[in-house]
């Protein structure tokens, strides 16, 4: 064990796809395990060591475990203040989603990554399946030109009793989720094909609260549609968590000599069409199967098509091996930007708003104190309230 980075997992529900896909990689274990819930921990354990140490508050596990990182999946809108609770005792960092919910979260937290020096990662999967790895590389061979124009979509419309399944009680999470929040299924698989960063966004939802009467959701709106200017002369359009069916996601760049996306309905295949008068010597315009390069048989029994795997993967090359992610502290909180600052475009009727760069601290200090928020406190009041979680008033 001595050479062995020792993993603790805070939040064992969705923690348990972190756990299978680290038992495929090399040079990490899963030593530890943090859950409030006793049934959903003992769970988990079931899939671990018989050693493995269980805990049910957070500051005992990080103090007492011994753990070398921890993976967070805990509340979408709470992993900013565990993150940086964990860097602070030299503990390295992997975030299920976007890490902040707040600007002053984002500032902070970038704050702590160069403060601590520890190592932070956002574990955002849809990157990683097949066929967005395909495009990517596809993409960057060249052979289709710069990209002009990218899209992606995350569709995910649920039945009232699955949804409200996954969210229990008035004040849980995914009931006060504003349309552009859950937005890196989305822009992240873009942002990873292309390199490219955002700078401006606007955004407007559609109004369906007929969906969210039968679900108690505080949000009225049935999507959102987010445009961004990016840092290489491009426009992205993405669709955040969106309820109209049918269920599925999608990605296209549209390059000046031609275009490449996955198949709708079909995961696992890719479009490729060059512009008939430039077809690279040697290509054809076709549609077709995308393949693993490698590691394919470890990928293609891990969740999310793979990308749950990958995750973990990098995010053991990262600390076994200093092998940098693409998804470090700065693209991370650049998504946790846009989402945030896309809602309030949304609720001041599509205003453009500038997505600051957290790596220079001038632009942090103007958004250290922005605390604004749509999220209660916790699972027992309002009292963080700072802003409509809904583009209308709406009352379930």
């Amino acid at each position: 064990m001595n050479n062995i980075v020792k993993i603790g997992v805070f939040g064992t529900k969705r923690g348990k796809s972190f756990i299978n896909a680290f038992k495929d990689v090399d040079g990490v274990k899963v030593t530890a395990l943090c859950d409030k819930n006793t049934a959903a921990l003992d769970s988990a354990a079931a899939l671990c060591d018989p050693d493995v140490q269980k805990y049910t508050d957070f500051d005992e596990f990080i103090e007492k475990s011994g753990i070398d990182a921890v993976v967070l999946t805990n509340y979408f809108h709470q992993h900013t203040p565990f993150a940086i609770k964990a860097m602070e005792r030299g503990i390295h960092v992997l975030s299920e989603t976007t890490p902040a919910s707040t600007m002053a979260e984002c500032v902070a937290l970038c704050r702590a990554v160069e403060r601590t020096g520890c190592k932070y990662m956002l574990a955002e999967n849809y990157p990683f399946m097949c066929s967005c790895i395909e495009l990517k590389r596809v993409y960057e061979s060249g052979k289709l030109g710069p990209v002009m124009y990218a899209e992606g979509e995350y569709v995910h419309p649920m039945s009232a009793a699955d949804s409200n399944s996954i969210s229990p009680g008035e004040f849980h999470w995914r009931r006060w989720l504003p349309r552009t929040y859950y937005l890196t299924h989305s822009l992240a698989p873009l942002m990873h094909m292309t390199g490219a960063m955002p700078l401006k966004v606007n955004a407007r939802t559609s109004w369906r609260p007929e969906y969210s009467l039968e679900r108690g959701r505080a949000v009225g709106d049935g999507h959102s549609t987010i445009m961004l200017a990016m840092d290489n002369d491009s426009v992205f359009r993405v669709a955040g968590s969106c309820c109209f069916g049918p269920h599925g996601n999608w990605y296209r760049l549209g390059c000046l000599r031609g275009g490449i996306e996955t198949v709708r309905g079909d995961q696992s295949s890719v479009r490729l069409v060059y512009n008939s008068w430039e077809t690279p010597e040697g290509e054809e315009s076709r549609t077709y199967t995308a393949e693993w390069r490698e590691l394919g048989e470890l990928a293609s029994k891990a969740g999310h098509g793979g990308g749950d795997f990958w995750v973990c993967y990098h995010f053991a090359r990262y600390l076994t091996d200093d092998v940098k992610p693409f998804f470090d502290v700065y693209r991370s909180t650049a998504m946790s930007a846009v989402a945030i600052l896309a809602w309030r475009s949304v609720l001041e009727d599509g205003a453009t708003k500038t997505v600051p760069d957290f790596s220079d601290e001038e632009q942090r200090k103007l958004w250290e104190n922005d605390t604004a928020t749509p999220f209660p406190t916790d699972e027992n009041g309002m009292a963080a309230v700072s802003m409509p979680c809904s583009s209308r008033e709406f009352k379930v």
